[in-house]
């Protein structure tokens, strides 16, 4: 079995290499001397850079004449880039108000002047956190020795499209409780991400037996003890968003026994959400979550490597969350005339294409150009945005799916914090205590040596949540009581000593239903 392993690892790196080495070698002949430049920083893998870059370039060279290229900035993910963001406009805020003090108005951090941060534009990560964008910086700066100045900034800049224009391109601003772009523009969805399940066919139906996961809470069942592959909320938006979105499906206490069983059948946990679909197609994981691009991305490299259909993706029944995949123009970018060309090319048909149309088919729709559209060397397996896209051209999709249709009406509920923290400290902290508390309690579960009562009080023990002490009193930590908890822990300080405390109520609870079941087995 690990010989087989490392072979499929190899020809995954071979199929995953060549596209990298044939679109960097494109990128290197797009760079000519004196074209301008836009400035792009991104969490998109090099694939969808590449497309990108080269569609942009083109598409601007027709519509104005002028040679461009993007240069990438890839810092990590949109946690690391918000981080960089946010010590660029601290930065830049202190400097523009040295400069200008003795005259400063309040309203003058509305537009930082242009080249203020090195960026034009944000392309990529989910809506929340180009919504954080919008909110902005808050910069603490002196006005004189016995006076500081808090001044906000918003990080993002609007864009300049009509309504009519907007109507046009999206029609109604909903796909399901999300919007499609920010009504003040702040940021304009590009591509739509929905969130599920990857699985290893051969490892879920051949080896366990079990039949193909199509909901979430398929991953709580005992029979996937140290198969599931899992990020690290706390690391990677994407998978707080689909924690958040179970928690909204199946509301708060079925919703948190899903994540709490998850938990305890984890292999590990990564701060990468694209390592769990890697490791599922070799086998190391029987099934994870991830982006739907991410999911079928890595099930079309198998099937590319000769793998046939041995990894699939799957699209919760009645729990599909999508959201859009913005993109904003920075405030105070090098550039903004060209960020703002960059944003109305991601909307055109032509670039929409490059999401989800076959790579380099000639049967493919002819665009403006008169060429056909789509991408030229990698196949994205992204969702567009426009509804025109499933109108027109849904049959030449890689991926008949119309997230307009699939998606769920029911609201994400807004407990990413909470998320983040209790997963932080009943899951991934003390992983293993928790692993092996969810083992016991399925052991006894299937042993028949214990009464039903006793089963009870051992599934107590492991989905207990531990209470806060708000005001001199116990606080549970409930759906009603959320954000009461949630508040304190914005008190300075307060999150770390909480958390804890947190943690040491788990790991008890933990040893305790391995300590009932050994000693009963």
């Amino acid at each position: 079995m690990r010989t087989t392993q490392i072979v499929i690892a190899v020809l995954l790196l071979l199929v995953l290499g060549v596209p990298f080495a044939m679109s960097g070698a494109k990128r290197s002949d797009m760079h000519a001397d004196g074209a301008r430049k836009l400035i792009v920083v991104t969490p998109h893998v090099p694939q969808i850079r590449d497309e990108f870059a080269r569609a942009f370039s083109e598409w601007h060279q027709r519509e104005y004449g002028e040679a461009v290229v993007i240069d990438y900035r890839t810092p990590g993910g949109t946690s690391e880039i918000r981080k960089q963001l946010s010590a660029m406009f601290t930065d830049a805020v202190k400097r523009q108000y040295e400069a200008n003090k003795d005259n400063w108005k309040l309203d003058d951090l509305l537009v930082l002047e242009p080249g203020a941060i090195a960026f034009d534009v944000m392309f990529g990560g989910g809506s929340y956190d180009h919504s954080a964008l919008k909110r902005g910086s808050t910069v603490s700066v002196k006005q004189n020795e016995s006076t500081t100045l808090e001044l906000k900034v918003a990080q993002s800049a609007p864009m300049d499209f009509t309504q009519a224009e907007l109507d046009e391109l999206f029609g109604e601003n909903v796909i399901g409780p999300q919007q499609l772009y920010d009504p003040e523009q702040y940021w304009i969805g590009t591509a739509l991400s929905s969130f599920g399940i990857v699985y290893n066919r051969d490892v879920y139906e051949d080896r366990l037996g079990l039949p193909i996961p199509k909901h979430f809470r398929d991953l709580a069942q005992h029979e996937l003890s140290g198969w599931i592959a899992l990020a690290d909320p706390r690391q990677s938006g994407s998978i707080t968003t689909t924690f958040d979105s179970i928690l909204g499906n199946e509301g708060w206490e079925d919703g948190w026994r899903i994540l709490r069983g998850m938990c305890g059948n984890t292999r590990y946990f990564t701060n990468s959400s694209t390592k769990p679909p890697i490791d599922v197609s070799s086998g190391e994981a029987a099934v994870g979550l991830a982006i739907d691009f991410y999911g079928r991305g890595q099930a079309q490299v198998i099937k590319d490597s000769g793998g046939g259909d041995r990894v699939g993706y799957e699209d919760p029944q009645g729990a599909v969350y999508v959201d859009a995949d913005p993109i904003s123009i920075i405030n105070g970018g090098p550039d903004p005339e060209l960020a703002k060309r960059f944003v109305r090319f991601c909307l055109t048909e032509e670039a929409q294409a490059l999401w989800q149309f076959a790579k380099d088919n000639p049967d493919n729709p002819l665009g403006a150009n008169g060429e056909p559209m789509g991408p030229e060397w990698s196949e994205l397996r992204r969702m567009p945005v426009r509804r025109v896209m499933y109108e027109q051209y849904f049959d030449y999709f890689m991926d008949q799916v119309n997230p307009f249709e699939i998606v769920s009406d029911v609201e994400n509920p807004g407990w990413r914090t909470g998320v983040q923290v209790m997963m932080g400290c009943f899951g991934i902290d003390i992983a293993e205590d928790c692993r092996a508390a969810y083992d016991a309690l399925g052991e006894a579960k299937a042993s028949g040596e214990f009464s039903d009562d006793e089963i009870v009080e051992l599934d107590q023990l492991f989905f207990a949540f531990p209470e806060t002490e708000i005001d001199g009193e116990m606080v549970p930590f409930t759906e009603a009581t959320y954000r009461t908890v949630r508040n304190a822990w914005r008190e300075p300080g307060r999150q770390q000593r909480l958390e804890i405390e947190y943690t040491r109520f788990y790991r008890e609870n933990y040893h305790e239903i391995v300590k009932r079941v050994e000693e009963r087995l």
